[in-house]
């Protein structure tokens, strides 16, 4: 049974009762069992138990968990304390601080972001260690859509950032007129920082101000 002790908690129990899932979950059984399998399986649904549905304001989706030792935990860009910061989250870092002021962190842990209601949230919620990808297409792209077409039932507004071509074909489940979509590549390197300049931040901030909702405080 999955349990965050939140709200999410039912809306992803009827999900556990699926088929699709029920073979998921036997896949991780056994490469849990068989390999090392990041995050700790204690951790998987982490981002839904440190944000709840009603509380969720912000939604950031990323692609899989970290493939190092030590690293994730359970939040997309998020490293555990003391985990070296990675090129992509210091992307981000780095355009808060041109956004909105913020010092650059020391730590790439984003629990405080979670605490005020950005849930962190990977479409892929596994991965066999140091094998990007290796858990795609086995269950979990099907479940985080779900989840994503709830979060678009919502009657408060949430903002969804989309960074890279797999986050942004998720644009098309919300369809909800009361939320916002802010699009942008991906922030890792490769992109050529093409990421800078996007403002989501403050942009998000503009929004949940407007709908008397309370702004995100990004420094960690």
């Amino acid at each position: 049974m999955i349990k965050t002790n939140t709200d999410w908690d039912p809306i992803l129990q009827k999900e556990a009762q699926k088929p699709y899932y029920k073979e998921l979950r036997q896949f991780l059984k056994s490469e849990y069992s068989s390999k090392t399998i990041y995050p700790p399986m204690e951790e998987i649904f982490s981002a839904m138990a440190h944000t709840s549905y009603a509380g969720t304001k912000v939604v950031i989706i990323g692609q899989d968990p970290y493939i190092n030792k030590g690293e994730a935990h359970g939040f997309a860009f998020s490293v555990k304390p003391g985990a070296k910061i990675p090129p992509s989250l210091r992307n981000i870092f780095k355009e808060i601080q041109d956004d909105m002021g913020c010092a650059i962190p020391t730590t790439g842990y984003l629990l405080p972001w979670a605490k005020q209601g950005v849930l962190l949230l990977n479409t892929v919620l596994t991965v066999e260690a140091k094998k990007s990808k290796s858990h795609s297409k086995k269950g979990w792209e099907t479940f985080t859509n779900h989840l994503i077409g709830t979060l678009n039932e919502k009657p408060t507004p949430v903002v969804f950032m989309l960074w890279g071509n797999d986050a942004r074909k998720k644009a098309e489940l919300i369809t909800n007129p009361g939320h916002k979509i802010l699009e942008a590549v991906h922030p890792s390197p490769l992109a050529g920082g093409k990421f800078f300049g996007c403002k989501h931040f403050s942009k998000a901030n503009s929004f949940l101000k407007e709908n008397k909702l309370e702004e995100i405080d990004w420094q960690l």
